[in-house]
Formats: C-alpha cells, sequence, structure tokens
C-alpha cells in the first residue's frame, strides 16, 4: 500500500517527533541522577462538550468532546462496537486528519461487511475517524476492518496505514476461558488497514503469530518493533524485505540483552544494557513443541538466550529511540517503561512504578511532539488515570476517568465506568490535540488545552 510523497512527509514527520530524543537523552541523564517526582496537580471534573457531562477531570484550560460511543451509528450505518483499544493519527489532508481505532473483542460475528471481513465468525476489528483540527469538530466515521480476534493496539506506519494486532492466537472452533468460539479462520496475525479505501485482508504472518500488543516503526529504516502480552514475553523486530511492502515477508527477531535472561525485575535505571538479535525461524509456530502454550515464537527466541520481559504492552517511536511499556514488570510489579536505541543498540530502564498512587500498570503509550509520553493506565482499580511522563523528569496525573452514568442520560447506558481503561493515546501532527479511548463502556475523547504548561 503505497501512498504519495507528501503524504509521506507528513508521516514521517508525524512519528519522528524530532524534539523528543535530545529532550530524552537528557531526561534519561537526569531521571538516572535525580529519580523522578509526581506531581499531584488538582483536577476538576469538565463538561464534555457533545454530552454535557463531566466525563472526565482535567487540569483547568481544558477541554473535551466525546465521539464514536458504543452504539452510535457510523457514516457507513454500521453500530460502533464495543471496546475501543489502540489508535493513530495515520493521515492527514488539509486541516483533517483520519485515525485508526482498534476494537479488542472476541465475539461470534463480524460487525462490518463482507468486503471489509477476514472470518464471518470472529467480532473485532477497526474503524477510521476523521477530525477537523482547525474547527475541532468531529467528521465521520466508518469500518476499516471487520472479522479479527481480539484488535488491541499496533501502530501507525510512516506511509500512511495502520497495522492492527489480534491479542491472541485463537484457532477454528476454539474455547478462550470456558467460552466456546466459532472462528473458521486462525489467528494471531497483524493486519494493514489504509485510511481510505478497502484492506486487503491479508494476514502479515512474517511479522509472527502470537499474543501481539503493539509495535512501531523506525522511519529511517522501516524496522518494526513488536511487544507481546504475555507473563512471559519478548520485544522483537521486523527486518521486512521490502519497505512499505510488509506482504513481501522478511525477518523476526527477538531481543537478547547481555548478560540479562530476565528483565521483570532486577533492572536499574540509568544503566545502558547492551542488545542483540536472535533469529525466529518459524514465525508462525503457535506453541512450544509438546504444549498447547500460545508461546511458540517466544520459546524459539528463549532457546537461542533471548530476554524475558512480563507483558509488554504500548510501543511508540520517536526521533531515535523506541519507547515500551512493560505492564507489570518491576520490584512491585506495577509497570516498567523502557527506551531502546537503535542507533546504539542498547536499552535502558526510563521509569519503574514503586506503588498503586504513582502508577498502576501503564498500557498504552505515545509520544507528544514536544517531547514527553503520555501513559494509558489499565488496571483493577477505581478511578483509571491518564499520565504525563514530563521532559523534566515529572510523572504527573493529566486526566481522571469520571464516567458514572444513570439511566437515560446517554445511549441507555447506566453504571459506574471509572474504572475503565485509557487506550489509544495519540496526539495530533500539531500537537493541540490529544485522542484517547477509554474502552468500557467505549467512546474516543478528543482533549485539547495547555499541553506545554504539563511538560508535554
Amino acid at each position: 500500500m503505497r501512498t504519495s510523497s507528501s503524504r509521506r512527509h507528513f508521516l514521517k514527520t508525524a512519528i519522528t517527533a524530532p524534539a523528543v530524543g535530545t529532550v530524552f537523552s537528557r531526561f534519561l541523564t537526569m531521571a538516572s541522577a535525580n529519580g523522578i517526582t509526581k506531581d499531584h496537580s488538582e483536577l476538576r471534573p469538565v463538561l464534555d462538550e457533545t454530552t454535557g457531562l463531566p466525563l472526565l477531570r482535567l487540569p483547568d484550560g481544558f477541554r473535551y468532546q466525546s465521539f464514536g460511543w458504543v452504539g452510535d451509528k457510523m457514516s457507513d450505518g454500521v453500530i460502533t462496537p464495543e471496546g475501543h483499544d489502540g489508535m493513530a493519527v495515520i493521515s492527514q489532508n488539509g486541516d483533517v486528519i483520519t485515525l485508526c481505532r482498534n476494537h479488542e473483542i472476541r465475539g461470534s460475528q463480524s460487525f462490518g461487511p463482507e468486503a471489509l471481513t477476514f472470518d464471518r465468525k470472529a467480532g473485532g476489528g477497526c474503524a477510521n475517524l476523521q477530525f477537523d483540527v482547525k474547527a475541532g469538530k468531529w467528521l465521520k466515521s466508518w469500518t476499516s476492518l471487520a472479522g479479527t480476534v481480539q484488535n488491541c493496539a499496533g501502530g501507525p506506519t510512516p506511509w500512511g496505514t495502520w497495522l492492527s494486532c489480534e491479542e491472541t492466537v485463537i484457532g477454528p472452533k476454539e474455547s478462550f476461558r470456558d467460552v466456546q468460539y466459532h472462528h473458521e479462520k486462525h489467528h494471531g496475525w497483524v493486519f494493514e488497514v489504509p485510511a481510505e479505501g478497502t484492506a486487503s485482508l491479508e494476514p502479515l504472518k512474517a511479522l509472527g503469530r502470537f499474543v501481539h500488543e503493539a509495535l512501531a516503526i523506525d522511519p529511517r529504516d522501516g524496522i518494526i518493533y513488536e511487544t507481546e502480552d504475555r507473563d512471559t514475553a519478548g520485544f522483537y523486530r521486523f527486518l521486512p524485505n521490502e519497505r512499505e511492502v510488509l506482504t513481501q515477508g522478511g525477518g523476526l527477531q527477538m531481543l537478547k540483552v547481555k548478560g540479562q535472561s530476565d528483565l521483570r525485575t532486577g533492572a536499574s535505571r540509568g544503566v545502558r544494557y547492551e542488545a542483540e538479535w536472535v533469529d525466529i525461524e518459524d514465525p508462525e509456530r503457535r506453541n512450544t513443541p509438546g504444549k498447547e502454550d500460545g508461546l511458540g515464537v517466544y520459546s524459539q527466541g528463549k532457546e537461542k538466550g533471548a530476554t524475558t520481559f512480563g507483558r509488554l504492552e504500548g510501543c511508540w517511536y520517536g526521533d531515535g529511540l523506541v519507547y515500551f511499556n512493560c505492564t507489570n514488570g518491576g520490584e512491585a510489579g506495577l509497570g516498567q517503561v523502557w527506551s531502546f536505541s537503535p542507533k546504539d543498540q542498547t536499552l535502558q530502564l526510563v521509569f519503574q512504578s514503586p506503588s498503586h498512587e504513582i502508577l498502576d500498570s501503564p498500557d498504552n503509550l505515545t509520544v507528544s511532539p514536544r517531547g514527553g509520553l503520555i501513559l494509558c493506565e489499565d488496571a483493577d482499580l477505581k478511578p483509571l488515570r491518564l499520565h504525563a511522563l514530563s521532559r523534566k523528569g515529572t510523572l504527573k496525573t493529566v486526566a481522571i476517568n469520571n464516567i458514572q452514568l444513570k439511566k437515560g442520560q446517554h445511549l441507555n447506558l447506566e453504571g459506574d465506568f471509572s474504572g475503565g481503561e485509557w487506550a489509544g493515546a495519540c496526539f495530533s501532527p500539531d500537537g493541540k490535540w490529544l485522542f484517547v479511548n477509554i474502552q468500557d463502556p467505549g467512546m474516543t475523547f478528543a482533549i485539547t488545552g495547555p499541553w506545554e504548561e504539563l511538560g508535554v
């Protein structure tokens, strides 16, 4: 799937975020020396400009509008499904940007039309959304992929598409957690979704069959970095045979950190760990031989000395560095944030949560055009929070889920949804708007305000 040179330039600029690499080089040094502080600035309930309800708590000076609620009819007539998850801006035409949003659903029936459906008996997929950044207005949404399973996260490409990842290795007519499904095809793949037109529906099998979470692409060489959401997880990279044409295959490798077989605990901030890579001979292997464990890819790397992480999730590229979250890593089991330098082939621990109060289970993440990271929280607590790790080394809570709906307030939804996870955070190319989802009950927000005052 190719795109115009102007669109490629926009996307490369948007993905690269020029300020980030320099800023975070200083940040990593400072964080190692001084540690990271938590800013507990007060947040207040703010009324949604769409529904008039106080759905979020935000800092002074911020406003937002919701869109694409579960149950809303999209522009193509399809009802918006549940499970809003990973998301990114994938193209821009003047003031109008297009985002692609994952829907993390197993399901038993495709929610989209046959032309966009990979497996008729699978409920996951993607929707595209358009937003006018100058007018500050949502425009439309439509189905862009259907018939997949548990589309968790993924990542934008420099050529203007979205790579959607299945967080499963389920096969035809198999059960999961005592629920019988009737899928017609094997799952556990990555799919490419265009900003416009029809997805090819061809799974990119060379990127591996495992419990995918997210991925990030280095725009300088086209190498794709992938995360795996398992308690014993690997960090992978895919070397494509032809950039922008991933159907041409390539080589899959797993990260091996010298002298470190397991970095779920025992990691030190400020240390530059030397990295190398081991080849995965069979990227489509589902299980370890003789087992039904869904770790066929991971076990190949482990046999060659690759490093184990704990539940790798969000992954994003920012000017020379690849950032990724380890959701239950660290001594407290509450999360780590890592950065990998492709240039130096080194790995550094950026942050490790010491307590629930500071940060609990970071999932999706994104890099701000100004530097700094946005971390989406996904934990068993209420309310869940959205955090900013600033370029000065301060962790701030920048939004709190305040969704509590009474009967009749909106779309017949009722209940306390303040424990719904944050997901899919991404900025508009100009950095003025943050787009983010809350998975349960399911909606997308566009948030704007003085981000620079928060250091992101």
